[in-house]
């Protein structure tokens, strides 16, 4: 066993936010169990092997275990390679008096027994809406965060898959938080559930979080932001700003105008009274070509205020390419699957099911929507909104 005490201070949190202790893996190990305890703040876990990353689960959790043909979720299995491996700590929170803490990690020859975790039975899905697309496309409903117990959520991805198909969901993207342990359990589960799960990755600092949408593998959390989303897109991946002011998330990183990427997710669920208009200025003065909209509910836990779903992301697709569409522009955002919506068909926009409410385009101008499936020319490019007459924002469109 090795073990690794002390007491982190405030000055070493802002000397070095992530700290790596070394330990040793001799040739033949089977498994590596790793526990941390502290009293105080809040300490965040992770894994580094001699071969690259090996799995990160934020304070979520104090114990993990990595194994050739298991690991605890949000850790990498495989070989354990010979050599000198670490132990990451991040010092989230730590208070003026300091953290004292210890870190014992214990290496055996004998492997652990691999749980046994069957799936929730196949859910009924809702009917799927009849919306206008041209021909060969269809716009399919969407979540493009959410989090399985493989970061800090409470549902395995079997049963976020469900979720998502009960809720009427074609697509959900899981996120979870500086990992990528979950993306071997998409396929299945999603084809389970009868659900497109998309691999995702929210990259998360002190500082800003980000989706990374697409197979890219592992983005280093620890590098610039310039570079994550150069790493996103050298791989066929999409980036985008997540809750960009949303309290202590909000964006604060330092990302160059030539780098800024052109989706962000301007409706998350922490935008709970949407008369304030911050998300839609942000984005105005984000990207002078103008902002892809995408939502996100950022669903954990069944127990909380966030509901899978609300928002959905509606994409235009040519069959399931749900990144290609995304990548395309052609999102739109609304409250909830069946809620009002505004989508674009051809050069004219859509309102279906907004009869009452408010047309905003992007240079200001406003009409009234009368009927139930309203079509207008789409004669400026840009975001577009419904709103209520108390300019509550009930959809956007990209």
């Amino acid at each position: 066993m090795t073990v690794h005490r002390g007491r982190w201070s405030l000055e070493d949190r802002l000397e070095q936010g992530l700290r790596a202790l070394p330990f040793d893996v001799p040739p033949g190990t089977a498994s590596v169990a790793v526990e941390l305890s502290y009293d105080g703040g809040v300490i965040d876990l992770g894994c580094h092997g001699p071969d690259g990353f090996r799995g990160w689960s934020g304070g979520a959790r104090r114990r993990y275990t990595v194994a050739a043909e298991w690991a605890t979720p949000g850790y990498i299995p495989g070989e354990l390679e010979p050599g000198t491996w670490h132990v990451w700590l991040g010092l989230h929170r730590i208070p003026p008096d300091g953290v004292p803490y210890e870190v014992a990690i214990t290496t055996s020859g004998t492997p652990p027994p691999r749980p046994d975790d069957p799936p929730p039975p196949r859910p009924e899905r809702p009917p799927r809406r009849d919306l206008p697309a041209p021909d060969g496309f269809r716009w399919l409903a969407g979540d493009l965060h959410s989090h399985t117990v493989h970061s800090d959520g409470t549902l395995t991805v079997h049963e976020l898959a469900c979720l998502a198909a009960s809720r009427g969901l074609d697509f959900l993207a899981v996120t979870d938080h500086n990992t990528v342990s979950h993306h071997p359990e998409l396929p299945a589960a999603g084809a389970h559930a009868g659900v497109l799960l998309l691999p995702g990755q929210e990259v998360t600092t002190d500082l800003g979080h980000a989706n990374v949408f697409g197979p890219t593998g592992w983005v280093d959390f620890r590098r610039p932001s310039a570079d994550w989303a150069a790493f996103a897109r050298a791989r066929g991946g999409l980036m985008s700003i997540n809750h960009p002011l949303s309290g202590d998330c909000a964006w604060r990183r330092p990302l160059p105008a030539g780098d800024r990427p052109r989706f962000a997710e301007i409706w998350h669920s922490s935008w709970w009274d949407r008369r304030w208009g911050a998300p839609l200025a942000w984005a105005d003065v984000w990207r002078p070509g103008g902002v892809v909209p995408l939502g996100g509910s950022d669903f954990h836990d069944p127990a909380q205020h966030k509901t899978l779903g609300e928002p959905v992301t509606w994409v235009l697709t040519e069959g399931e390419d749900v990144l290609g569409g995304i990548a395309a522009g052609r999102t739109s955002v609304s409250a909830a699957p069946d809620a009002p919506v505004l989508l674009r068909d051809g050069g004219d926009l859509v309102a279906i099911g907004a009869d009452g409410t408010v047309l905003v385009r992007p240079d200001g101008r406003r009409a009234a929507v009368r009927g139930d499936r309203v079509r207008v020319p789409a004669d400026h490019p840009g975001m577009h909104r419904l709103e209520t007459h108390e300019n509550e924002v009930i959809a956007l469109c990209g």
